[in-house]
């Protein structure tokens, strides 16, 4: 048999040379000229120059702070009065007591969850759960699992801040706190912010208290999402229910005492 022979494919006709494809030293690559572009738009900025690794570059020019670095009063009742309503307003569930009573009203929110199991992080404060009798507790540690906490109720943690403006309670992983997996698993989160001393009426007051280096979690209620319907769905990324106890000291004087 006799196969038919097909002509041979012209050769294709070589792309033309051009400054992104050239191996000529002379001419500049692709890189050379948009790093070439970004020196020439920085150079009228102020400040002294660097050496970087690219050579001389200017230094960033210190950044104005004269703007309103918070929008209430500096009343540290305010304050808290403030962050209780803001925090309900994102459906967090607020409750006030006095360090005395923060073991019983822990207990009672454990309680009211249905909780039968608690994780806590090493560093909680003795005593915190010494009224929990009945629930199971466990120390999560940095061997504990995400599978291991989806079978745990509940969550206790203390936080490095809370924001009165924003609503947002902050945690930064500290021996109170633990570690981020802690609050994201189990479906209930109680939270204790120390009042007045935790909390700050906003953001820009946060960020010199917080350090930049540790996991920062911040936490605007309950965890919840919407889809295109604006249906709400809570306890997708996080706990369902978000409890956040205010606890004063002893010899504070309570709202509506």
């Amino acid at each position: 048999m006799t196969h038919p022979v097909h002509p041979a494919h012209p050769a294709h006709p070589a792309h033309p040379a051009g400054p992104a494809g050239s191996s000529d030293p002379a001419t500049p690559s692709s890189r050379d000229r948009i790093l070439a572009r970004v020196r020439a738009a920085l150079a009228d900025r102020p400040g002294s120059t660097a050496k970087g690794a690219e050579g001389a570059v200017p230094a960033d020019p210190p950044i104005p702070r004269d703007y309103a670095r918070a929008h209430v009063p500096d009343d540290p009742a305010a304050l808290v009065d403030l962050l209780a309503t803001h925090l309900a307003d994102y459906r967090a569930h607020v409750h006030r007591c006095t360090t005395a009573d923060l073991p019983r009203t822990i207990a009672e929110l454990l309680t009211a969850h249905g909780s039968r199991t608690a994780v806590v992080p090493p560093g909680l404060p003795d005593g915190w759960l010494r009224a929990a009798a009945d629930v199971t507790t466990t120390i999560g540690g940095d061997d504990i699992t995400a599978v291991e906490l989806d079978r745990i109720d509940s969550v206790v943690t203390g936080c490095a801040l809370a924001i009165a403006e924003t609503g947002t309670v902050v945690l930064d992983a500290s021996p109170d706190q633990g570690r981020r997996v802690l609050t994201l698993v189990p479906d209930h989160h109680v939270c204790v912010v120390r009042v007045p001393e935790q909390v700050v009426a906003s953001v820009p007051q946060a960020l010199p208290r917080l350090d930049p280096v540790r996991p920062l979690t911040w936490i605007s209620g309950p965890s919840a999402t919407s889809d295109i319907e604006l249906d709400r769905v809570e306890g997708v990324h996080g706990p369902r229910t978000l409890d956040v106890v205010l606890v004063a000291p002893d010899d504070a004087e309570q709202p509506g005492a």
